[in-house]
């Protein structure tokens, strides 16, 4: 499945990707189309079997905050909006911590991980052991190998407490602690979207930083930190319309990826799911990677019809948008916008010297040239032009032969 991961109607952000029982879950916000405010008063959740990436199932609706046409309302105290929740494994069951805007956070429980999640309670605390007014924004929770439970969350500054295992609800005394990633103003430093991952004996905290379109990560010798930031590990603004990002990291079938989402309808509230492949190298550094095309593929078949909501490079004001929930076009193409596709894999076809390039296009009553360049929009070859006219139509062009993996940009 390529970037984004889920089908062409779906806005899961804020991804938490869990492995339960051979299959992974994606647990994140849920964003409406053409919305002006973030998330919704709702949770999804989407998995696939570990052996099958492409193979997206939906669980349907985990918790909610106010009654649809199907469900009643999980929360007696608020109808806000649901925010980045969590879900970690205890003892056989699976909890759900909830961020809900504005609110008193609350923990639900299932015995399968999709849940639906039962209330279980709010948070229980003393006033002096939890930051962030209580809210617990952003939580994410670390089940640790001794079976001890911590909970990570913030805004503008980072918090932790450790949670009583006995009932995954309760705040311990005295555990808070604040700055465990020392506060400050530069990107890099903490500003939300806390996701902790324990990997070896080094325990990461994955954030955004206040370049809220990365997501970097900070590591540390024990699960109270302190934690020393490490960088960044990618940032859905490079040469793509920016937004926040939020996500974290996952080891499916001893591959690591990072999960994060990207701007969709020239809006920063209409944000799709995407991965990518990481590296993990011995030191505990992740170097940082590139946005691509790729999701859980190895290449893209140039050989096949190419989505163009696939594109990983958008420049010039030029955007994936929602036509309606079959078709998501690029629009607002002008002179000088440019849009890339990484990767895709040629093949070895040495016999032949030239190949047919075909476009699809929605016409907008004037005509135009599309540039075919491959591997860097900046320096690349050009293999070819394509005329387009002003209706509506498929458009070829014959281009010079390619062999081998590139990207591609027009």
């Amino acid at each position: 499945m390529a970037n984004p991961i889920l089908p062409l109607w779906e806005y899961i952000p804020d991804g938490e990707p869990r492995v339960f029982n051979n299959r992974v879950y994606l647990y994140g916000s849920h964003d409406r189309a053409n919305s002006d405010e973030f998330c919704d008063f709702k949770l999804k959740v989407w998995s696939a079997p570990i052996n099958n990436l492409n193979n997206w199932e939906c669980h349907g609706d985990s918790f909610h905050t106010r009654d649809d046409r199907d469900h009643k309302s999980d929360t007696s105290w608020t109808e806000r909006e649901l925010y980045a929740p969590d879900v970690v494994c205890k003892d056989g069951r699976y909890y759900l911590y909830a961020y809900i805007l504005g609110s008193k956070g609350c923990v639900g429980v299932s015995d399968k991980p999709e849940g639906p999640f039962r209330l279980l309670s709010t948070y229980q605390y003393d006033e002096k052991d939890a930051g962030d007014n209580g809210i617990f924004n952003d939580a994410g929770v670390l089940v640790d190998d001794d079976g001890r439970v911590y909970i990570y969350y913030g805004y503008e500054k980072s918090h932790m407490n450790e949670i009583n295992p006995d009932n995954m609800y309760e705040i311990v005394r005295g555990s808070y602690k604040e700055d465990i990633i020392p506060e400050g103003t530069a990107h890099d430093d903490f500003f939300e979207a806390s996701s902790p991952r324990k990997i070896g004996d080094l325990y990461y905290l994955i954030f955004s930083p206040r370049k809220g379109c990365r997501l970097a990560y900070a590591t540390s010798k024990s699960p109270t930190g302190p934690f020393e930031r490490r960088g960044y590990i990618i940032d859905n603004g490079d040469d793509y319309p920016a937004g926040n990002n939020h996500g974290s990291i996952c080891c499916i079938n001893n591959q690591w990826y990072v999960f994060y989402h990207r701007m969709t309808n020239n809006s920063i509230m209409s944000r799709r799911a995407c991965v990518e492949r990481i590296n993990i190298l011995p030191d505990g550094s992740i170097p940082t990677v590139e946005m691509t095309s790729l999701g859980f593929e190895e290449s893209l078949s140039p050989y096949q019809i190419t989505p163009a909501e696939l594109a990983c490079v958008l420049k010039g004001g030029c955007y994936v948008t929602e036509k309606d929930v079959f078709t998501r076009p690029i629009t607002n193409i002008k002179n000088d916008c440019i849009i890339g596709y990484k990767y895709f894999e040629f093949g070895n076809d040495y016999s032949s010297k030239t190949m047919m390039f075909c476009a699809k296009i929605i016409g907008m009553g004037c005509k135009a040239k599309i540039k075919i360049l491959i591997d860097s929009y900046e320096d690349g070859e050009e293999i070819g032009v394509c005329d387009i006219g002003s209706n509506d139509g498929t458009y070829k062009a014959v281009v010079k032969n390619i062999t081998g993996r590139h990207g591609a940009s027009i």
